[in-house]
């Protein structure tokens, strides 16, 4: 083989390689509010009311659910490796509470620690009762739909 042609597949090869280690690289996402720590530090509880932290830290990612006085700051993290899924590798929320009158009576941030983690079974999500087949739920109730207790059916005038 000539100096040329392994010079060549050499090459080839090596821009083959470098085109393939792209795919594996770790793709890093931001979802949500960005966190600037210097300006949480100033929300501080009895002397800010709702103005003075949407001037401040913007307006909310979310409200509460059964009351406006709870507003959440939502910051995430994530890492993803080629096609497999994105995994969280910071989180930071912060909760600023208010009373009737619109006065921040507290202000919490947790992270990651409080995030909780469901792992499904196979695809699967365990039940309790019995476990019935797709036939036997197709076909179960042949025979017993319209029968009465001690009778062999809706239409039995023995009786008289």
């Amino acid at each position: 083989m000539s100096s040329l042609k392994r010079r060549v597949i050499t090459g080839a090869a090596l821009a083959g390689a470098m085109v393939l280690s792209t795919g594996c690289t770790r793709i890093v996402g931001h979802q949500g509010y960005l966190v600037d720590k210097q300006l949480v530090a100033t929300v501080q509880p009895g002397i800010d009311n709702k103005q003075s932290v949407q001037k401040v830290l913007g307006l909310p990612s979310f409200t509460g659910q059964f009351t406006d006085n709870d507003w959440y700051y939502v910051s995430r993290q994530t890492k993803q490796l080629a096609f497999g899924l994105p995994k969280p590798t910071d989180e930071t929320v912060l909760h600023v509470r208010f009373d009737d009158a619109g006065n921040v009576t507290q202000v919490e941030q947790t992270g990651l620690e409080r995030v909780a983690r469901i792992d499904p079974i196979k695809d699967k999500t365990p039940t309790l009762g019995r476990k019935h087949g797709f036939f036997e739920d197709l076909f179960g109730n042949i025979g017993r739909v319209g029968t009465l207790p001690g009778g062999t059916g809706p239409s039995d005038n023995t009786g008289g």
